[in-house]
Parts: structure tokens; sequence; C-alpha cells
């Protein structure tokens, strides 16, 4: 669960649930990817959560599914279903990325809280995310952009809520942020040859 460290006015939503939401959101990430591709840094992306909570499952979720594309498209993606970035092991896979890619530009991808009627929404903003926020975890912050799923309502009992997250909400935004992400990485590899 992350919590945004920049001005919201720097966050786009988008309603997972209307049409073309893919194509929009993967010509957002163009803008903001291409001049690091264009620059020859390592693109990866860090899927933040855990398999054991429906509501923390998007992050490995997506990693799974981006997984099976990462070598036709040549970046890097660390959190998996099988091998999951979690709060025990973040700190370490930081540190690892950066000791073992030079030039990386991290794309953090994890699931959120927010307001009851934001639910199923996707954002997308430049700048780090924290994760665990959400559930009162002291994790550091990561990544150059982020985008998170809005997978349930902020609650008193935040992590009760982990659990009885829909599972269908979790993977209509999983599909359509790994449609947008193929869709933009995919225009920005032909532009490039």
């Amino acid at each position: 669960m992350s919590i945004f460290l920049k001005n919201k006015s720097n966050i786009s939503y988008f309603n997972s649930s209307e049409k073309n939401i893919a194509y929009d959101l993967g010509c957002m990430l163009i803008d903001l990817l291409k001049d690091p591709m264009l620059l020859n840094k390592t693109l990866i992306f860090l899927c933040i959560g855990s398999d054991r909570a429906t509501g923390d499952c998007l992050g490995p979720i997506i990693g799974y599914k981006l997984s099976k594309y990462n070598k036709r498209y040549n970046y890097q993606v660390y959190g998996t279903l099988e091998e999951p970035v979690h709060a025990k092991n973040l700190k370490g896979t930081i540190d690892m990325i950066y000791q073992t890619h030079e030039e990386a530009f991290i794309v953090a991808i994890d699931a959120s809280l927010g307001k009851s009627n934001h639910i199923g929404y996707i954002t997308l903003g430049e700048g780090p995310l924290k994760p665990g926020a959400g559930v009162d975890k002291e994790l550091p912050e990561v990544g150059d952009i982020f985008i998170t799923g809005i997978v349930n309502f902020s609650g008193v009992v935040d992590n009760l809520l982990l659990q009885t997250t829909r599972l269908n909400v979790v993977m209509s935004m999983a599909d359509q942020i790994c449609l947008a992400i193929n869709y933009c990485i995919g225009r920005i590899r032909t532009q490039l040859v």
C-alpha cells in the first residue's frame, strides 16, 4: 500500500473501467519514459506488494505479467508472484537494483488506498512513492515515476481492507496497466530503431 509524496496536482487519475484507458495511460507513460530511454538508462519496473493479501497483490500480478515480455522489450522486472518485493525485502531489493544497474530509471508500481469513489482508479505521477504508508509501515520511498491502483478505501482498519478487496478490481487494473506499459514500450522502441 502506498501514499504519494508529490503534490496532488502532479498526479493523473485514470478510471480503469473507461474505454481506451490503456491507450490514454500508455500515451502519458510515453511522455514520462521517452527521455530516460533515449539516454540509455536501464528501465526497471519495481512491482511492490504481497501475494498473500488480495488488496496488496496488484504489484506482483503486474510483475508476473510484465516478466512474460521483458526479454522482447528489454526492461527489468522486480517483484512477481513467484518472487514478490514486499516490506521485508524492499530495502535490500532497492540496494541490489542500484548496485546492479548503474543508470537505473525505476517505475514503482504498488496498490494504494484512497477515497471510496476512487476505487478502481489508476494513478500516474513523477517522483517517488512511499510504500507501506497506507498501512502505517515505515519503508523507503522509491521510484522516478510511480503507478498505483486504488484497490480499496482508506479507513480505520486498513489491514483488514486488504483482505476484503475484490480480486476483480485488482485484475482489471493489472490488465489495463500492463496493456499501457506494453503499448508505451513498443511505441518508444519503434521510435528508437
